[in-house]
C-alpha cells in the first residue's frame, strides 16, 4: 500500500470513452494499410430474404427508406443489392431506383448468378452495377458444374462478365467461399477479369467481393491461407487492387464476423457488406450497425454521422413481420441494456456510467433498463422509480420497503420470471403515494 495514492481526480480515459460519442480507437501506431475511405453496402433485400425474411415489395421498400434515413449524408451505407427473379423483387428495385434518382443516398444494385442468361435479365433494369456469383473454391467449382472444375467455372463467369460490360453495367464479382479457396486460382481469375474489362475503361472497372461464406475466416495474419482474412486481402492488394475495388462479405457461423470485418478493413478493404441488425443466411450476415460503430471509433464518418436511433424503427418492423431480434441482440435487442443484478442497479444509481458502455439513451435512443429478480435488491427498485417517475427515493423509505417486501414475497413464493415496470407501477403508486404527482421520466438515469 506504500506506493498507492489517490489521483487528484478519477481517470475515466475520456479520449477512449468520450461522454458524447461511441468509444474511440487510440492507435499506438495507426496501421499503414488502413484505407483513407471506408463504407458499407447492404444485402437485406438479397441475403436477408434468402435467409428467411418474408418481405413483400412494400416491406422491402420500407427497409430501404429506413436505411436511407439511418445513413443520411454520412456515406456509411452506399449501396443495397436486390434480387431480380420475382416480380415483387423487381418492383421493390424499381421503386428504390426512382428514390435514388430523386436523391436517396443508397444506390440500388442487383445480384445475379454469373451466367449469360442472368446477365441478359438485368440488361434493361437501369442499374449501374451488379453482383455476380462467382464460386471460387474447389468445393464449388468441382461440384456445382458438370463436368466441373476451375477452368469451366472461370469461363462461365467470364462470359457473363463480358455481357454485363457490353450492357454498360459494372460487374462486382462475388468470390464465394473464398476462405476455402486456393489463392492461385483466385489470383488467376481476378487477373482474367481485369484483362477482360480493361478495354471498357475506368467507369466499368470491376469490383471483387471476398465472401467468407461459411464463416470460417480468421482475423489473424499468423495463420495460413485460405483462412486468414488479412492474408487474403494482402494478396489481392498485391495484384494492384485498391480499397475501392475490394469488398468483404462474411457470415457469422463461428462467431467471428465483426472481428473479421475489422481485420479486412485494417488490411486495405474499402467496403464491408452485410445487413443492419444482422439478418441473413443461417447465423446471419455482418451486422452493419456494429461494424459502423467500430469504424466510427477508428475515425471514419466523423461528420455527419449515421443516425443510430433510426434503427429502432427497423427493429420494430422486424417484430411486426414475425422476425424479432433476439432479446439479447447487441445494441438493439430488448434486453441489450437491461440489468437484473442488484449490484449493477446500485452502480447505475450512484454513477450510471459505471454500467453503460457509452451514452446509450442519446446515441441509440434506448433507455438503460432494470428488471427485478430475486437478486435485484432495493437498488433495482430505486433505479426503476427514478427512471420512470423522475424521483429519488431513499433506501430506508417505509413505502419503498413495503414494495420491496412485495417483490420478495413474489420470488420466495416460487416466481421465476422477472418483474417489469408495467407490473410494478401500481404497487409503487399504492405504497409511495407521496410521489404520485412527480413528473414521468425516461432515458438517462
Amino acid at each position: 500500500m506504500a506506493h498507492l495514492s489517490d489521483p487528484p481526480a478519477p481517470e475515466y480515459f475520456l479520449e477512449s470513452f468520450p461522454r458524447d460519442d461511441f468509444p474511440r480507437y487510440l492507435w499506438t501506431e495507426r496501421p499503414s494499410t488502413l484505407p483513407a475511405d471506408v463504407w458499407t453496402t447492404e444485402t437485406t433485400h438479397r441475403d436477408g430474404q434468402q435467409g428467411g425474411l418474408p418481405l413483400t415489395a412494400e416491406q422491402s421498400l420500407e427497409i430501404y427508406d429506413i436505411l436511407c434515413r439511418f445513413t443520411g449524408a454520412s456515406g456509411a451505407i452506399r449501396q443495397a443489392e436486390f434480387f431480380v427473379y420475382r416480380a415483387s423483387d423487381r418492383s421493390a428495385l424499381q421503386s428504390a431506383l426512382e428514390r435514388h434518382r430523386s436523391g436517396a443516398p443508397i444506390e440500388p444494385t442487383t445480384w445475379i448468378r454469373a451466367t449469360a442468361r442472368d446477365a441478359e435479365l438485368i440488361r434493361a433494369l437501369g442499374v449501374r452495377e451488379t453482383g455476380m456469383l462467382s464460386s471460387i473454391s474447389d468445393y464449388h467449382t468441382f461440384h456445382k458444374f458438370k463436368p466441373g472444375g476451375r477452368v469451366q467455372a472461370a469461363q462461365t463467369y467470364l462470359d457473363a462478365v463480358k455481357l454485363a460490360l457490353d450492357a454498360g453495367i459494372r460487374p462486382r464479382l462475388h468470390l464465394e467461399d473464398a476462405t476455402r479457396a486456393p489463392m492461385d486460382f483466385m489470383r488467376a481469375f481476378i487477373e482474367a477479369v481485369l484483362e477482360t474489362a480493361a478495354p471498357y475503361g475506368e467507369a466499368l472497372r470491376p469490383k471483387f467481393r471476398v465472401c467468407d461464406t461459411m464463416g470460417l475466416g480468421l482475423p489473424y495474419d499468423d495463420v495460413a491461407l485460405p483462412r486468414s482474412v488479412p492474408r487474403i486481402f494482402r494478396a489481392l492488394r498485391a495484384l494492384g487492387l485498391q480499397p475501392r475495388d475490394l469488398e468483404f462479405h462474411p457470415h457469422n457461423d463461428t462467431g467471428l464476423v465483426v472481428a473479421n470485418c475489422l481485420a479486412a478493413v485494417r488490411e486495405g478493404c474499402g467496403a464491408i457488406n452485410g445487413t443492419c441488425l444482422g439478418k441473413g443466411e443461417r447465423t446471419g450476415n455482418a451486422p452493419l450497425e456494429q461494424v459502423i460503430l467500430h469504424l466510427i471509433g477508428m475515425g471514419y464518418f466523423a461528420r455527419p454521422r449515421p443516425d443510430f436511433t433510426v434503427l429502432n424503427d427497423l427493429a420494430a418492423l422486424y417484430a411486426r413481420i414475425g422476425e424479432p431480434l433476439p432479446a439479447k441482440y447487441p445494441l438493439f435487442g430488448r434486453d441489450a441494456h437491461r440489468t437484473r443484478a442488484g449490484i449493477h442497479a446500485d452502480g447505475l444509481n450512484k454513477f450510471w456510467w459505471m454500467y453503460a458502455p457509452f451514452n446509450v439513451p442519446a446515441l441509440l435512443g434506448r433507455p438503460l433498463e432494470v428488471s427485478l429478480t430475486k437478486d435485484s435488491g432495493l437498488a433495482g427498485l430505486v433505479f426503476l422509480i427514478k427512471q420512470h417517475l423522475g424521483v429519488d427515493v431513499a433506501k430506508d423509505d417505509p413505502g419503498l420497503l413495503e414494495v420491496h417486501a412485495w417483490v420478495t414475497r413474489e420470488f420466495d413464493g416460487g416466481r421465476q420470471t422477472s418483474i417489469e415496470w408495467e407490473e410494478l407501477q401500481p404497487i409503487v403508486m399504492r405504497h409511495l403515494d407521496h410521489i404520485r404527482a412527480a413528473p414521468a421520466h425516461r432515458g438517462t438515469p
